[in-house]
C-alpha cells in the first residue's frame, strides 16, 4: 500500500506561443529543422529548451505542454519528437474546452493547469501567472530574452517541489 506522504511526480507545463515557441528576430533560438521537417514545422524552440525538459525530466518531474493554440496534439508531439523531446502530457484548447470549460458552469481562464494535477505552470502571460492562487497552481512568468531562463525555471520547480513537500509533510503530522 502507498504511504500518504509518499512523494508524487510533480507536473510542470510550458505554454507555447512566445514560451517555447519564439521569434528568432528577438530570441535566440535551436537551430532550423532540416528539410523536410522545417516546412511542416515553422515554429521555432527557444534556445535550450530540449535541454530544460530532459533536465526537468532527469529531475524527476513530469513535463506537459498547456496550450490554448489549437494545434492538435500529434502535431505537437510530432515537432517536439524531431528535438527529441517526449512530453509527459499535452492540454491544448480543444481538450480544455471539452474536459475543463464545458465542466464548469462559469467561464474559466484559457488555461487552469491545477486540472490536471500540474503543481507549476510557465506562461508568458501574466493574466494566466494571476490565476494561480485562486485555481491552485504556482506559476512563472516567462516573457524576455533571457539566458539564464533554463536556470530560473528549474529553481522554480524545486522551491516548488520543497514547498509541496512541506505542506505534505504538515497534513501528515496533523492527522
Amino acid at each position: 500500500m502507498k504511504k500518504k506522504n509518499e512523494w508524487e511526480k510533480m507536473r510542470v507545463s510550458f505554454d507555447l506561443d512566445e514560451v517555447l515557441f519564439v521569434d528568432p528576430a528577438t530570441h535566440k533560438t535551436e537551430d532550423r529543422l532540416p528539410f523536410p521537417f522545417c516546412k511542416i514545422y515553422k515554429e521555432r524552440l527557444r534556445k535550450g529548451t530540449p535541454e530544460l525538459i530532459h533536465s526537468l525530466q532527469s529531475l524527476g518531474y513530469e513535463v506537459w505542454v498547456y496550450t490554448s493554440s489549437f494545434r492538435s496534439e500529434s502535431y505537437i508531439r510530432n515537432l517536439f519528437r524531431c528535438y527529441g523531446v517526449k512530453f509527459d502530457g499535452i492540454v491544448n484548447a480543444k481538450r480544455h474546452l471539452a474536459e475543463v470549460q464545458s465542466k464548469s458552469s462559469r467561464i474559466l481562464p484559457q488555461k487552469v493547469p491545477s486540472r490536471y494535477h500540474i503543481s507549476l505552470h510557465i506562461d508568458d502571460e501574466s493574466v494566466i501567472c494571476s490565476y494561480g492562487k485562486e485555481f491552485g497552481f504556482d506559476a512563472y512568468q516567462l516573457d524576455a530574452e533571457d539566458d539564464e531562463w533554463k536556470e530560473k525555471v528549474i529553481a522554480r520547480a524545486e522551491e516548488v517541489k520543497h514547498k509541496k513537500e512541506i505542506q505534505s509533510s504538515l497534513q501528515n503530522k496533523a492527522r
